[in-house]
């Protein structure tokens, strides 16, 4: 996770719980002049296009107010869906067994993306199995993780 994105997610997270989510998870994607912020919430209910609405309400004013992005930028609130994003380290201890696809901000054995079985989390890494072959990746080298969704 990127700083700018940290710095939001402090900055908006008390307000989503106020409202009765979870904040999953922020990312915020420079697109030359302009950005994409892209914020993810949850509920134990599941989340509608109302929570959404609801949501990206009350962060507009908190992000009109306290502006921690210079120019402009499209603001996008949604579920984590089937595809989730994993930010924290609890979200990759909650998907274990899963399987992952992890992109790392820099090479590794002259790659940046793996594919493989969540195993789970020892201390601050990640562990992957990708064909039967381990790796421990500590989260702040993976610059994005996503479970690949199963259809059964």
């Amino acid at each position: 996770m990127s700083g700018k994105s940290r710095q939001i997610q402090t900055m908006i997270e008390p307000s989503v719980e106020a409202l009765g989510y979870r904040l999953w998870g922020v990312e915020y994607i420079a697109q030359g002049r302009s950005g994409m912020l892209r914020i993810y919430i949850d509920a134990d209910n599941g989340i509608t296009v109302d929570d959404c609405a609801r949501v990206s309400h009350q962060v507009s004013g908190i992000l009109d107010v306290e502006d921690p992005i210079s120019g402009e930028y499209r603001l996008e609130v949604s579920s984590p869906g089937m595809d989730r994003p994993l930010f924290r380290l609890e979200h990759f201890a909650d998907a274990a067994g899963e399987t992952i696809k992890v992109k790392l901000r820099m090479n590794y054995e002259g790659r940046r993306n793996f594919k493989g079985r969540l195993v789970g989390v020892e201390n601050e890494d990640v562990v992957l199995l990708v064909d039967d072959h381990e790796y421990l990746f500590p989260l702040a080298d993976i610059e994005k993780a996503n479970v690949v969704p199963r259809f059964e």
